[in-house]
C-alpha cells in the first residue's frame, strides 16, 4: 500500500487523470483488530476516500505543549444520527432517465450502495412541482377543493421508479421525507403557484388534506414517506414554486389542521419539520411554534437551510447552537444546501467540497441529527429547471455522453455518509487546533469514526488522542480524512 508521500509525489500524475471525472472509492473493508484505518480525500492527489494509512494506538499520556492533538471521549455521547443523503427531486429523476442503463446503475451505487459508494440514508423529494421540475404541476384539477381529482401520475414517469431503485439498493433502509414548495394556485391569495402569495384560510384543511392523500398514494406503491416539512422556504417570495406563512401562520396550521388531521388518518408517527429555510430566523420561529404546547406535540424536528451566506457573511451555526440548548428535545435537521449556481468551471473548485465539510462538522458538533443535500445530481446544464434557476450539484450527469462528474463535494459529503451510518451517536471531540475541524462518532457496531478536515495550504501532523492513548495521522493540505477504528 502507498504512504501519503509516495501518494503525494504522484500529484502530475493524479492531475492529467483528470481526477474529478473518476470514480475510485475503496469500498469499505473489515476493520482489523486492533487497528487504525485512514480513508483520505485530497486536493493534490488521486486519493477519493481511499485507504492512505492503516496504524495502531501506542501508549500516550499527555500530549506536549507543541503537539496537535485530536483529542477524543467515547463515554460522552450526544445526539443520534438519524442519516445523511440529498433531494431526489423531478430534475434529478429526469436526468437519471435520460443516461443508459449502465450509468444508471453507476449512480445508483455511488450513491445508495454501502460498500461500492457512499451508503445514503436520507432522501428528500418535493410533493408539487418546484424550480427543479420541467414545469408546474399539481395532483388535482383546478378549484377541486375536495381533491376528488388526486392523482399523483406526474411522479409515476420518473421520480417514483428511481426513488424505488434507491430503496431496493439499500434493502429499503431509506428514509424518505417530503416537502411543498406551493399549494395548488387557486388556494392561494395571488392564484400562483410562483412568487410567493400565502395559503388561504378556507383551504387550510383542503391543504391539509393533502399530505394525507399523498403519503397514502405513495405507500401503495411501496415507498414508505418516514417524514414531511410543512413549507420550503416558507419566507421566501421566489419566482419559482414558493408559499408565505409567517411563525404565526405555519404554527396555527400545524396545531389545527395539519397535525390533527395527520393523527386522524393514522399518520401520527410520520416525522413533522417545521421552519426548514435559513439559520438566520430560525430562533424566532421555533420560539413562536413551540412555546405554544398544542403546536409542540406535533413537532419532531427544526429543518433548516444555510442559504443566509447567499446575502453575504458567515453561516449562522451559533442559532443552531441557541436552538439545540434552548430546546434539546427537538431535532436539528438539516433539509437542505447546495453551494453555487451552475457553472462548469466549478468542477475543479476545492472550496466547494470544504465549504460542505465546514458546515456539517460544525452543524453535528451543535446538534445536528440528519444532512439532507440538495439535488443529489443534475444534468450537464445544472438542470432541468423551468424557471432557469441552475444549480451545481456533488455529481453532474452528461445526458448527451453518457459521463459521470464526481466532484470534491461528493467526496466531501461520502466522508460522512459511509462511515457515520444511522443510529450512529456523536461522541466528544475536542482539536486543540483551530487548523483542524473535526467530528467524531460511534456507530451502534462499536466502530468509531473521527472526520478531521485541514482546509488548509499547510501539512498537518496530528495525533487521535484516545484515554492513554494515541495514534499519529499526516494531513497534507486541503484534505479531509475519516479515521476508523
Amino acid at each position: 500500500m502507498l504512504n501519503i508521500r509516495q501518494i503525494l509525489n504522484r500529484k502530475t500524475l493524479a492531475i492529467l487523470s483528470s481526477f474529478l471525472f473518476i470514480h475510485s472509492i475503496v469500498a469499505q473493508v473489515s476493520l482489523p483488530k486492533n487497528k487504525v484505518l485512514v480513508y483520505t480525500t485530497s486536493a493534490e492527489t488521486n486519493l477519493r476516500i481511499s485507504i492512505s494509512d492503516t496504524l495502531e494506538f501506542k501508549p500516550q499520556v499527555q500530549p506536549k505543549e507543541t503537539e496537535t492533538a485530536i483529542f477524543i471521549d467515547t463515554s460522552k455521547t450526544f445526539q443520534e444520527i438519524v442519516g445523511i443523503g440529498a433531494a431526489i427531486t423531478d430534475a434529478s429523476a429526469e436526468t437519471f432517465a435520460r443516461v443508459s442503463a449502465e450509468s444508471q446503475k453507476k449512480l445508483l451505487e455511488s450513491f445508495f450502495h454501502p460498500q461500492k459508494g457512499i451508503g445514503y440514508s436520507l432522501i428528500r423529494t418535493n410533493m408539487n412541482s418546484c424550480d427543479f421540475s420541467s414545469g408546474s404541476y399539481t395532483y388535482v384539477q383546478e378549484g377541486d377543493k375536495d381533491l376528488k381529482t388526486f392523482n399523483i401520475a406526474p411522479d409515476t414517469l420518473y421520480k417514483i421508479p428511481l426513488i424505488q431503485k434507491a430503496f431496493n439498493m439499500t434493502n429499503q433502509n431509506l428514509k424518505l421525507f417530503i416537502s411543498p414548495w406551493s399549494p395548488p394556485a387557486f388556494m392561494k391569495d395571488n392564484n400562483n403557484m410562483l412568487k410567493g402569495g400565502k395559503l388561504l384560510p378556507m383551504y387550510y384543511q383542503s391543504w391539509a388534506n393533502y399530505y394525507v392523500k399523498f403519503i397514502n398514494e405513495y405507500e401503495k406503491l411501496g415507498v414508505h414517506v418516514w417524514g414531511l416539512t410543512i413549507q420550503n422556504e416558507p419566507m421566501a417570495t421566489q419566482r419559482w414554486e414558493s408559499c408565505i406563512y409567517t411563525a404565526e401562520e405555519e404554527r396555527d396550521f400545524l396545531k389545527k389542521y395539519l397535525g390533527p388531521t395527520l393523527f386522524k388518518a393514522g399518520l401520527s408517527k410520520k416525522k413533522i419539520i417545521v421552519w426548514d429555510h435559513n439559520r438566520d430566523l430560525i430562533f424566532q420561529r421555533v420560539n413562536v411554534i413551540l412555546a405554544d404546547k398544542e403546536a409542540a406535540k406535533y413537532v419532531w424536528g427544526i429543518g433548516y437551510h444555510w442559504y443566509e451566506t447567499w446575502t453575504g457573511g458567515e453561516q449562522m451555526h451559533d442559532n443552531i447552537s441557541l436552538v439545540n440548548e434552548t430546546y434539546p428535545g427537538k431535532n436539528l435537521f438539516f433539509t437542505e444546501g447546495c453551494k453555487e449556481v451552475f457553472n462548469e468551471a466549478k468542477y475543479y473548485n476545492w472550496n466547494i467540497g470544504e465549504f460542505y465539510a465546514k458546515s456539517m462538522i460544525k452543524d453535528f458538533n451543535y446538534g445536528l441529527t440528519g444532512f439532507t443535500d440538495w439535488n443529489i445530481f443534475l444534468d450537464e446544464k445544472g438542470g432541468p429547471n423551468h424557471v432557469g434557476n441552475f444549480c451545481f450539484a456533488p455529481v453532474h450527469v452528461n445526458t448527451q455522453t453518457n459521463e459521470i462528474i464526481y466532484t470534491n463535494a461528493f467526496y466531501y459529503i461520502g466522508h460522512f455518509s459511509k462511515f457515520v451510518r444511522p443510529g450512529a451517536k456523536r461522541i466528544a471531540c475536542s482539536s486543540s487546533r483551530s487548523s483542524l475541524k473535526a467530528t467524531a462518532f460511534k456507530n451502534k457496531d462499536g466502530k468509531i469514526c473521527v472526520v478531521v478536515m485541514n482546509d488548509g495550504d499547510k501539512e498537518i501532523n496530528y495525533m487521535i488522542q484516545l484515554g492513554n492513548q494515541s495514534v499519529s495521522v499526516k494531513s497534507i493540505a486541503h484534505t479531509i480524512q475519516s479515521i476508523l477504528f
